[in-house]
This record gives structure tokens, sequence and C-alpha cells, in this order.
């Protein structure tokens, strides 16, 4: 049976965010996203922890929740985005993360 087809997936958005202090590990960096994008429907595809304890990350969330997410992420104290674009190809190109 075949998959979804590219379009019945829904339009989507990659956000490459930095995290402040507490996100070192992978599953860090995901608790404290659950508690920013409660609500949200999103993921976490990459993590890369910094020397002091931070982190960059890139999160994909539906386009209907890109304005909600990023002013989420904005809001909180030490943490802010980075870039945002529809190929994460190009998300991980600006963080260098390829």
């Amino acid at each position: 049976m075949a998959g979804l087809g590219k379009a019945a997936r829904g339009k989507r958005r990659w956000i490459g965010l930095r995290v402040p202090r507490g996100a070192a590990s992978r599953a860090s960096c995901e608790r404290l996203l659950e508690v920013v994008l409660e609500g949200l429907r999103w993921r976490m595809y990459d993590h890369k922890p910094g020397p002091d304890g931070s982190a960059t990350a890139i999160v994909r969330v539906p386009l209907s929740d890109c304005e909600s997410a990023t002013s989420r992420i904005n809001s909180e104290e030490g943490w802010h985005t980075l870039t945002r674009s529809g190929k994460i190809r190009l998300v991980r190109k600006r963080l260098e993360l390829d």
C-alpha cells in the first residue's frame, strides 16, 4: 500500500533555534521544548550541544503553527530562533550542521 502523497502531508516549516543552559543532551532539550511548545505539533530533528551547556536544535512544525512556535521560543528568556525555512537542508546549511 502506498503512503501519503507529498501534497497530503501538509506544509511544514523548519525552525533553527538556540536553547540556553540545561539542554546539553537531546533528551533534556526535548523536555524543555515540550514545555515551551505545549499544545503545538512539533518534532525535534537535530541537536548539537554547545560548550556552555546550551544547544542548537532544529524543530519541525506545521506551517499553521510556525508563527506561534516562533513567538513562544523568542518569548522565553535566553531562547531565540536563528532561522526558518520550508527546507531542512537550508536550515542545516545556515546553522552549519550538515
